[in-house]
């Protein structure tokens, strides 16, 4: 298949893919006579597998090692399993920060009496 195929159902851009070529995480394509790449069934799972672990928020040198792991289907899961612990710990962290940030925000607007700027307790607590 050719590149606009690939990103078609891969649901990822063209740039993505060449920008993840360039980076070797997805390897380089065979390309035809006429220079244009050309992606086999295992190119599309290889991106696939990309898509959906940035999806999850994984950074692409935890995707790299995954992406090693899953070639060496004997080797021991162990190291998945540290990255996937890392990364939920992190989306806690973000949900953490998150409500934390609800909460304050939600403070703001409920103590705003919507009456002049001056008085606007919005303005005032962005500017401390």
């Amino acid at each position: 298949m050719q590149i606009g195929d690939l990103s078609r159902q891969a649901g990822v851009n063209i740039e993505t893919i060449r920008y993840y070529e360039r980076i070797g995480v997805l390897p380089k394509p065979a390309r035809q006579l006429n220079g244009r790449r050309t992606y086999s069934p295992v190119d599309a799972e290889r991106l696939g597998f990309i898509r959906h672990a940035r999806e999850l928020g994984f950074d692409l040198p935890s995707i790299r090692i995954l992406l090693a792991l899953q070639e060496r289907p004997e080797a021991s899961c162990e190291d998945a399993s540290r990255i996937a612990q890392e990364q939920l710990e992190a989306v806690e962290s973000r949900i953490a920060r998150l409500l934390l940030l609800q909460d304050e925000l939600a403070r703001m607007v409920r103590e705003c009496k919507r009456g002049k700027v001056s008085e606007c307790r919005v303005i005032e607590a962005l500017a401390t």
